[in-house]
């Protein structure tokens, strides 16, 4: 069945028709990552957005669902150049196809996602309608004002946890973090508040494989319900969507900012701290989505190859040096990629070193929060 991608400015592709049979309207991102197409259907920080995968073939491992980030997959739909329908792994549970369509996710194979990127870095990120019918004339005119008008919304409030649960340390561990190698527990004995933004799995899988009890929080849990808790750290986690529609969460970050309590924070959760402490986020142009950017940390210089998954930034000219001072820098296009809280035990990162898909370069920053905790604890 023929399928069609149309974009606000009216570029159209043609392909074929994959997953679920629906027409969603969606803001359209790439990811230049070779693998992990799982990990990346089954995080919440895609919610309310189309993925393009860049590599041109897709799906020859298929699906293990002790694999995925999350219960569900979150992107409106996903696009591919070659869709593999022949999943060669002894772990595979469901093949790609099959996974899309029972989790309802439409999409399209078959186009130059080639020319899809590079449409979307030389002219940035776009709204676009991924369909199976074919618009013409007043019809295409209609739809054009419909795509352009579509916004994301308050996607934390769709991606976050019900109610809150615990993640007990290592030996609760499922069989998929096995690959985690550790040297010691040394996080043993810790318990650690982990607020849900859009939280991938692994974070939590992070600090267990450590020794700590996590208990993971709903986006909307008051400060005062988290630092009566008792707990030895607090971390905020990932998420979708422009960090400033947060209010009321900002609001509520503001107040473990002031507390004493060890913080870190990633992707959203490294925003919504610097717009609750005075500093200002922007949109980039095409955002970083992929497990190949390089971060340098300014204070040792050196580099991590990270994973990302962003479209927002936090502008280091707002900030108050007072407050926050830059730690980690995107070496391709110096963007901030992490703060260091002046007189506060707080740092944030913009990448995700939980990965998941992508390198274990940064996943010694985990580690260091539990340092942080620990000298903290002794002081």
């Amino acid at each position: 069945m023929k399928a069609y991608l149309i974009l606000e400015d009216g570029t159209v592709f043609e392909g074929e028709h994959i997953g679920a049979e629906k027409e969603v309207i969606s803001e359209i991102v790439f990811n230049t990552s070779m693998a992990g197409y799982p990990e990346v259907l089954t995080d919440p920080s895609y919610a309310g957005q189309a993925v393009c995968m860049t590599y041109p073939l897709i799906g020859n491992y298929g699906v293990c669902r002790a694999d995925l980030e999350s219960g569900r997959a979150w992107p409106d739909a996903f696009i591919v150049r070659e869709m593999s329908r022949v999943a060669s792994n002894f772990r595979c549970d469901v093949t790609l196809p099959e996974y899309l369509a029972e989790q309802g996710i439409p999409g399209l194979q078959g186009i130059d996602t080639r020319a899809l990127t590079r449409i979307l870095r030389e002219r940035g990120t776009m709204n676009g309608c991924i369909t199976t019918r074919e618009y013409n004339g007043t019809e295409l005119e209609e739809l054009l004002k419909r795509v352009k008008a579509y916004t994301c919304g308050r996607v934390v409030d769709k991606v976050t946890c019900d109610k809150a649960y615990e993640v007990k340390g290592a030996d609760a561990l499922p069989d998929s973090t096995a690959f985690m190698t550790v040297n010691e527990l040394n996080g043993k004995g810790l318990k650690i508040a982990l607020l849900d933004f859009g939280t991938k799995s692994n974070i939590a899988r992070s600090l267990a494989a450590r020794g700590c009890d996590v208990t993971v929080y709903p986006a909307h849990t008051p400060a005062s319900e988290i630092l009566s808790g008792g707990y030895d750290g607090i971390m905020l986690s990932n998420g979708p969507g422009d960090p400033k529609e947060n209010t009321e969460i900002i609001a509520e970050v503001k107040k473990l900012y002031e507390s004493d309590v060890t913080i870190f924070a990633i992707c959203l959760g490294h925003q919504l701290m610097a717009l609750a402490t005075g500093a200002d986020t922007h949109k980039l142009k095409y955002g970083h989505r992929g497990g190949n950017h390089p971060v340098k940390d300014l204070d040792t210089g050196k580099v991590y190859i990270s994973s990302q998954n962003h479209g927002y930034v936090v502008d280091t000219d707002a900030l108050n040096a007072n407050v926050a001072v830059p730690a980690f820098v995107n070496v391709n296009d110096g963007t901030n990629e992490g703060l260091k809280y002046t007189g506060k035990n707080i740092f944030t990162v913009q990448f995700h070193p939980e990965s998941c898909p992508g390198p274990r370069d940064s996943g010694d920053l985990f580690d260091k929060f539990i340092g942080m905790i620990k000298e903290a604890k002794n002081a």
